[in-house]
């Protein structure tokens, strides 16, 4: 964990305050940002138009009411195309423990008595994309208001504001994870009944794709990341199941098997079955009848 992490140790033990550091709003067109990384925190939020932050793993797609909040050190970029010029929202912040750049609560004070911020702090993400209902972007804009202030009863309102957006962002972040686990639980829901209807076919990652009308890339990283297998190896793990059953409760030839489990290769397809079951399909079907 880098030192100057939102998700470091010290600050749910020690009293900690953000501090901003830059903060602007900006109009974005036929822009491409160079790859850079800081020590600040980073929220970037659009207000108008669509952008693309590139970060070292993934290309994210932000359109109006779309934020992202990056951890530091987090090495990213800002993309705008000619045709869709994107207005802007930035604050870049870190914590200092030092007592007179803030004012309680302290950071630790806030998680404390927020469980959704404490469990989202728990995740540890590099970076999250959140939708906006407006509530986020009305805190950010009253915020830099306030900055432009340097006054004691500012930084009072600077500090209760920044409560307000570690709580909403807490929240948000933690009731878009639920939702989306829901909605990617019926994808995975709709792509294992494709397969069970349909392993019999030739089949594609792009044709499952189409069905639950999915990125392919998408689609592969979240069925990897809830199955603990590619489709494909999903697939072929069925197609023996499937191979077996019939090898072993029918009397289907054994040169037609490979066609009622969708692979069109007798020799691929005994290859396969070998590689996954220690024997050819003759022996197994032998063993069985033995």
């Amino acid at each position: 964990m880098n030192e100057y992490s939102l998700y470091k140790s010290e600050l749910l033990h020690d009293k900690y305050y953000p501090k901003v550091i830059s903060y602007y709003f900006k109009q974005w067109k036929g822009f491409e940002m160079p790859y850079h990384s800081h020590n600040e925190i980073e929220i970037m939020y659009v207000i108008e138009g669509k952008c693309v932050v590139e970060t070292a793993t993934e290309t994210v797609p932000m359109k109006k009411g779309d934020l992202i909040l990056l951890d530091s050190n987090i090495a990213h970029r800002l993309v705008v195309d000619n045709e869709n010029p994107c207005r802007m929202l930035n604050l870049e912040f870190f914590f200092t423990n030092k007592e007179n750049e803030g004012f309680s609560p302290s950071f630790k004070e806030i998680v404390r008595t927020n469980g959704m911020l404490s469990q989202f702090l728990s995740k540890a993400y590099p970076y999250i994309v959140l939708k906006d209902s407006s509530d986020i972007y009305h805190i950010l804009k009253s915020l830099v208001l306030e900055l432009y202030e340097r006054s004691l009863e500012n930084k009072l309102m600077i500090q209760l504001l920044f409560s307000q957006l570690f709580i909403k962002i807490g929240r948000l972040a933690i009731e878009y994870e639920n939702q989306n686990s829901y909605q990617v639980n019926l994808y995975i829901k709709q792509i294992l009944s494709f397969l069970h209807q349909n392993y019999d076919c030739e089949i594609q990652v792009k044709d499952i794709a189409n069905v639950v009308n999915l990125h392919p890339v998408y689609l592969h990283r979240i069925f990897k990341a809830e199955m603990g297998y590619t489709v494909m190896e999903y697939l072929t793990s069925l197609r023996i199941k499937k191979a077996k059953m019939l090898l072993a409760h029918t009397e289907i030839p054994i040169i037609e098997i490979s066609e009622y489990v969708g692979i069109n290769s007798r020799q691929y397809f005994s290859t396969l079955f070998k590689k996954h079951t220690g024997k050819t399909p003759v022996d197994y079907r032998n063993t069985l009848n033995k």
